[in-house]
């Protein structure tokens, strides 16, 4: 198997693959026979600075064409690809550098910083070898600043431009196996350390499953997902799943604007939409949401949506939200199915064939075998478990139809004087108040109950922390959920500590809580 051969250099040269929308609003498109050519030029400029098969390429772009490239150039040649994302710090990507040692990396001009602050830290014998290629909008101006700038310190090569992987001479796909090393994706450290998460080749063609069944894109149509580089998500949906169903998928390399959002969906006539639902919670309470008569299907995934968001977008555009569920390590799981009912708060099935079980509140893949986007391994460490059950430590329930509602993690389960809370029922309630833009809910320690209800809130604008709001906050909640289940504690924030992909680090705010 090989996604470059099979999949790109197999599909109609004169299709339509990829339409770039970048930060200042131009506009551009690639076919596939582009993308083809394209990424077997960067696959052997990668080879000529000696990438081989199973090595690891680090990757620090953006929505942009060029990650797209370098993404294809190494499945082309089964190199390891790790999509970083921008808003890692130095710290960060030390911590991916050391963890993944890359052949190469191929970074934006913008993140040059960053990197080499991280790659100052490192010893000189660890990136001596390390091949970078920078890419980005200023080109030979860039580096004509890079020559007058005083020299790097000598222990990694100098950066190179990205000219130099247009000019390669194009590589041909190598045969792989489905278990052969593909992506790293790193975990998104909700409750600890990221690790770093190895999947096979059989993960990509694995996206079909998915595809088919949840995201529903037909030939011809447009697809965007806004996930950024990074997320596991954009690495299955972003263009992948889309070539998969013959669609074209669009790129934007732009911070979430939830007016332009509205704008590019219209002008550019996208068909279906993929976007986080902090999006789109951010859209329905700040945009004027329209009818948008190309758009067909909206899906969602990473966290369950509340249910005014659901109506907002129904009564504007007259379509549901279709939510979604999966892990770094499994992929996508479940799913409401492209041409099935939405029932709110929930995740949908699970897509056809998984074999998904709910074992004392706890949502277990029962034969990881039967997912077939399931991990191969962690990185530098054991081989995934495919022979026994795989437990997701997320906590859910299943209604009759199979229908699975998400509750929280495992570990973010409140049990306050022998009840049960979990956290996503007390934030649903307490973002339809008004006043709040975000709110996350976490344990904190009390010598009565065990645990209360801790709730961090950002207020929207116009809005001032005060004791008279936190009471009315905690009035609002017990009107809206079960009375014993509304936050002992409101504390005001400018903002939620969340992890490069958007998800909140309750395990962070547990930790405050218990030190406090």
């Amino acid at each position: 198997m090989n996604f470059a051969r099979d999949v790109i250099d197999a599909a109609p040269p004169g299709r339509l693959a990829l339409v770039e929308i970048d930060r200042a609003g131009s506009r551009r498109e690639m076919t596939f026979g582009e993308i083809s050519e394209a990424s077997a030029r960067w696959a052997g400029a990668l080879a000529a600075r000696g990438v081989r098969r199973g090595d690891v390429v680090l990757t620090l772009i953006g929505n942009r064409p060029q990650w797209v490239l370098t993404m294809v150039a190494c499945f082309r040649i089964g190199a390891v690809v790790l999509a970083c994302s921008e808003q890692l710090r130095a710290g960060d990507l030390r911590a991916r550098l050391q963890a993944a040692r890359p052949r190469a990396i191929v970074a934006d001009e913008r993140n040059l910083g960053e990197l080499e602050g991280a790659l100052a830290a490192l010893p000189a014998d660890e990136t001596a070898r390390t091949a970078l290629i920078l890419v980005g909008a200023q080109g030979s101006a860039a580096a004509a600043a890079r020559a007058s700038a005083p020299p790097r310190r000598p222990a990694w090569r100098e950066p190179e431009d990205e000219r130099a992987l247009w000019a390669g001479t194009p590589a041909a796909p190598v045969e792989l196996e489905p278990t052969d090393p593909c992506l790293v994706t790193f975990t998104s450290g909700t409750t600890g350390e990221p690790k770093g998460v190895v999947h096979g080749q059989r993960y990509l063609t694995g996206q079909r499953l998915q595809a088919s069944h949840w995201l529903g894109a037909r030939p011809g149509e447009l697809v965007w997902c806004t996930a950024a580089t990074g997320w596991s998500k954009s690495a299955r949906n972003a263009f992948i799943a889309p070539w998969l169903s013959g669609a074209a998928a669009l790129v934007h390399d732009a911070r979430f604007d939830p007016h332009e959002r509205l704008e590019i969906l219209e002008r550019e006539g996208v068909n279906v939409l993929c976007m986080a639902p902090t999006e789109y919670r951010v859209i329905a309470k700040r945009a004027r949401l329209r009818p948008l008569p190309a758009l067909r299907g909206l899906v969602a995934a990473g966290e369950a949506l509340n249910p005014e968001v659901l109506q907002a977008f129904r009564e504007a555009t007259g379509l549901e939200i279709r939510d979604g569920y999966g892990q770094t390590e499994t992929g996508q799981l479940t799913g409401v199915p492209a041409d099935g009912r939405v029932r709110p708060g929930s995740m949908g099935r699970a897509l056809p064939g998984v074999r998904l079980e709910v074992r004392d509140g706890e949502l277990v893949l029962a034969d990881p075998r039967t997912d077939p986007t399931f991990f191969i391994g962690w990185l530098d460490g054991p081989p995934a478990p495919e022979d026994r059950p795989w437990h997701t430590g997320d906590r859910v329930t299943m209604d009759e139809d199979g229908y699975l509602y998400f509750e929280g993690r495992a570990d973010d389960v409140i049990i306050s004087a022998g009840y049960r809370i979990g956290p996503f029922e007390v934030e649903s309630a307490l973002v339809s108040h008004h006043a709040v833009a975000e709110a996350a809910v976490v344990a904190a320690p009390d010598d009565e109950r065990g645990a209360v209800v801790r709730a961090v809130v950002v207020l929207r604008e116009g809005h001032a922390p005060s004791d008279e709001l936190a009471a009315e906050l905690q009035d609002h909640v017990k009107r809206q959920t079960a009375p014993y289940k509304y936050p002992r504690i409101v504390e005001f924030a400018s903002e939620l500590p969340k992890t490069s992909s958007g998800k909140v680090r309750r395990a962070l705010l547990r930790e405050r809580a218990r030190s406090q």
